[in-house]
């Protein structure tokens, strides 16, 4: 499955290097007077080219839009439309935590979806999961143009940027991906509740819905909410071995075929091989010993005789076992989509360590766009760095990186580890607020709030699920993590884009660090790894490292 989604990512890839570039592409006669009428009913001109400024400023007006939007949806759901279930209203704390969670493409999940939101909501949260992704490729879009230009500051217009993004490559895989979905068993529908009678002849309740559109994008686009609580370990969710792959295929797509954008936008395919070379050494360097782990299951129910020949099965699905489950657990928090198979919250204390530890980097793949974003912080710092070390001029493509540049990176490679370890010593430092939410004491209760505000702040949404989280004190503080930790580490690679792309171009010379080789690719390695050690280790050591040692 893996590799089919690498070669298949990379003539799609080049696909959308075209879109954004404005080339024609074989979708063009489809799409245009799509993206004509959206134009014309909303005003746009999408000719008129943009400072980097300007598309921020655009970009966060829209989201507060949608932010209240979304706030009114959830609180007004039980009088409005489409609840043939008669789910109530959320509360003030819960619509502020779930609308800013959509918007920011984490999909963080305070409530239970088949009974804590109505089908209007999914629908409009179904709509945030396309434009949030869009957002995320738009801002990378941005990067990318600034990237290339010699020098300029007029880097494209973010509304067709984002058009483009929705039309011409979020909703075509979405239309094909849902379909297969549909007939693969997952309902896709307007009514209420089933009512069925089992083998015992119990009556059973069933929620159904537009369920196969909800789970396409909620993949394609790397925002993981679950239409059901138990996400796509719920069997109208993931009825079978081959959606389960198809859903994998689904959240990797994108964010491998952006690398590979990266480098046919740029005219530099060395340099996106060297990303996904980084990118992927780090995925398997967190997704074989996980596998591992899962895969010759728990020694101490070893020692008491039980059979644990199929891993650790806890948690699992049988149609999908332990070894898949494994895999699904690092995808989805490696590439922030945060949707799972399985609960995390039971697997091995080390493999909740290096589920953790995906989040943490937040560097290898992503999220559609972000992941992207992320990475170019890295590279930045990964090129200072290096010219230091060995007497280069810190350049990237013709631009000299300095003080300014240097303190934005900074200011966002620190902002991730502040809000994580930041909201965990809050959370642990207030026992009598949050110690009644905990499922688990001692260590492992440890890991589950560590894991809640690493999640908000990776934007992926994936919990432990061990914690009880819909009260005031989690959605509040969540919400704001997801805030921060979703703009700033947009708005921070799209200023420093924008400021290189206002500067001389000076032409490569010996002189240049080369930053398409694979030794470049060690040091950016080395430079994650290190933050992440460096950051989150104390915090790992008090969690699932603790409890490893306390199994012995």
């Amino acid at each position: 499955m893996f590799a089919i989604t690498v070669v298949l990512a990379i003539p799609f890839g080049s696909y959308i290097a075209k879109v954004y570039a404005g080339d024609k592409t074989l979708l063009d006669p489809v799409f245009n007077p799509l993206d004509k009428l959206l134009y014309k009913v909303s005003g746009i001109d999408e000719k008129r080219e943009m400072n980097w400024k300007q598309h921020m400023f655009a970009l966060l007006t829209i989201n507060v839009v949608w932010f209240l939007l979304g706030i009114f949806v959830l609180m007004n759901q039980s009088w409005l439309p489409l609840n043939p279930d008669a789910n109530p209203d959320q509360t003030a704390d819960l619509a502020f935590n779930t609308s800013i969670s959509f918007i920011v493409n984490c999909n963080l999940q305070h409530y239970s979806g088949e009974s804590g939101v109505s089908y209007l909501s999914q629908l409009f949260l179904m709509f945030l999961q396309f434009v949030s992704a869009g957002t995320g490729m738009a801002a990378a879009a941005i990067v990318f143009i600034a990237l290339k230009n010699r020098t300029t500051e007029k880097l494209g217009n973010f509304w067709a940027l984002l058009v483009k993004s929705c039309t011409r490559i979020l909703l075509p895989l979405s239309i094909l991906v849902g379909s297969i979905l549909a007939f693969n068993g997952i309902p896709m529908t307007f009514e209420g509740k089933d009512t069925i009678v089992n083998m015992q002849g119990d009556t059973v309740q069933v929620s159904t819905g537009p369920v196969a559109g909800f789970v396409a994008i909620k993949h394609l686009g790397t925002n993981g909410g679950g239409f059901y609580g138990t996400n796509s370990a719920h069997p109208l969710e993931n009825p079978n071995y081959f959606t389960n792959m198809l859903e994998m295929f689904s959240q990797m797509i994108i964010p491998l075929a952006m690398i590979f954008s990266f480098g046919y936008f740029l005219k530099r395919k060395k340099f996106g091989w060297m990303v996904f070379g980084v990118m992927t050494a780090g995925f398997l360097l967190l997704v074989v010993p996980t596998m591992v782990w899962e895969i010759n299951g728990n020694p101490a129910l070893g020692k008491m005789g039980v059979d644990i020949s199929s891993g650790v099965m806890e948690g699992k699905e049988v149609r999908f076992g332990s070894a898949t489950s494994a895999f699904w657990s690092i995808a989805t928090t490696v590439i922030s989509t945060g949707s799972v198979n399985s609960m995390h919250d039971s697997t091995m204390p080390l493999s909740g360590m290096t589920q953790l530890l995906a989040m943490m980097t937040n560097a290898f793949y992503g999220g559609c766009g972000a992941g992207i974003l992320n990475f170019f912080i890295f590279i930045i710092l990964a090129v200072f760095i290096s010219g230091l070390m060995v007497g280069r001029t810190p350049e990237l493509f013709g631009k000299k990186i300095e003080a300014r540049e240097m303190k934005i990176a900074m200011i966002v490679a620190l902002l991730h580890p502040l809000m994580i370890l930041a909201g965990t010593a809050l959370a642990a430092a207030f026992p009598g607020i949050t110690s009644a939410n905990l499922n688990n004491p001692g260590f492992h209760g440890f890991s589950e709030m560590l894991y809640e505000y690493t999640s908000s702040a990776a934007n992926n949404g994936s919990g432990f699920e061990g914690l009880g989280d819909n009260n005031p004190w989690w959605n509040i503080t969540t919400g704001i993590v997801l805030i921060l930790s979703r703009y700033l580490p947009i708005i921070g690679p799209v200023a420093i884009a924008g400021l290189l792309a206002k500067k001389k171009f000076v032409p490569e010379s010996a002189g240049t660090l080369p930053t398409d080789s694979a030794t470049f690719g060690v040091m950016v390695l080395a430079v994650i790894v290190i933050i992440a050690a460096l950051s989150f280790f104390p915090a790992l050591t008090l969690g699932p490292i603790a409890e490893y040692f306390s199994m012995k």
